[in-house]
This record gives C-alpha cells, structure tokens and sequence, in this order.
C-alpha cells in the first residue's frame, strides 16, 4: 500500500518524483478532459507550431467524456486509456502535463514519456462516473465542441477528485509489468 497525496494547481517536478506506484492520488484544481480525437487535434496543432486554447503546462489530463446536463456534470467516468497511447507520449512532451488519469493502463510508448518529462499515469476506478460528478464543482471551459460533447475538452474544476491510483510512476515503473514479472 503507497501513499496518499492531494495535488493541488500546477503540479510540479518535486511533486511528481516523489509519487510512486501505489500511490493514492487527489486532485483539487483543474483538469482537462481529452479522449481520442482531442489527442489528435492538439497534436495537429502543435506540430504545426501553434498554440493550444488552453494550457497544460503542469497540469492534468483525464480521459473521459463528461456527461453534460443544464450545465452540470452528472457523470464523469473514465475511458480506456489505450486507445490514446499512440499519442499520449508525444502530448506530453509537447505540453509539459504532468498527471494523466484514465482507465486500464498504458503501454510503453506512455511510460517511457512519463520517464523521459517527469509525468505520472494515475487510474481511476472504473464505472464510477457518478461518483466521480461528485468531485466536479464547476466548468471553466469548453473547447473543440464541434467534436461532440464527449471528444470536447472540458476544464473541469474539482475538490478531492479520486481516488486515483498510481500505475506507471516517473522513475519508470509499472503497475502491471511489475505483477506480470512477479516484482510485486
């Protein structure tokens, strides 16, 4: 059993090295929902030598597709994180984000980002969405929304948002690597 940690803002490099696999995670702040085709759009954008409309820098990205009512979230739960792996290493080296929360587990392409920009993968248990709404307060933003509400990003401002626990942590470790070879 790790422990347990809240992140609050802008999370930095001493804050990331210190979280290992394990861990228990909390986040009070902001995070940016992306699923597959944000990925793809950022990316675009980047490689091209723009900006995005809003910034990761620090931040944390959440797999997920909030579900939207009146304004509210009313549910919140994780997507499976693999679909994004082909792209999760490069947004992260292009953005600085430093906490990605999904469902599932990543591959290698992720955890050797993680490695290389300081960064950690957490999971958030899955078909937990209404509980995960629990921890919503507030909409910052919403950008991209010509992509449906589900592939938009929404800047989700949260109070205690998880557990979210830790599965590949900066120092190169993996939750599910390490089972599979007996390590843990």
């Amino acid at each position: 059993m790790g422990n347990a940690y809240t992140l609050r803002g802008r999370i930095g490099e001493e804050e990331v090295k210190r979280l290992k696999v394990g861990d228990t995670v909390f986040i009070t702040g902001e995070l940016f929902t992306m699923r597959d085709q944000a990925h793809l759009r950022a990316l675009e954008i980047l490689r091209g030598g723009g900006a995005l409309p809003f910034d990761l820098h620090g931040g944390v990205i959440y797999h997920c597709g909030p579900l939207v009512k009146g304004g509210k979230v009313v549910s919140a739960g994780p997507t499976t994180s693999m679909r994004m792996e082909k792209s999760e290493g490069e947004i992260i080296a292009r953005t600085g984000v430093r906490c990605i929360i999904g469902k599932g587990g990543m591959g290698a392409n992720t955890l050797t980002a993680l490695s290389r920009h300081c960064a950690v993968y957490a999971e958030y248990p899955g078909g937990a969405g209404a509980l995960a709404a629990k921890s919503v307060v507030g909409i910052r933003g919403t950008y991209w929304r010509d992509l449906g509400d589900p592939e938009a990003v929404w800047e989700l401002e949260v109070e205690n948002f998880g557990p979210c626990f830790v599965t590949m942590d900066s120092q190169g470790m993996a939750l599910r690597e390490s089972l599979r070879k007996g390590k843990i």
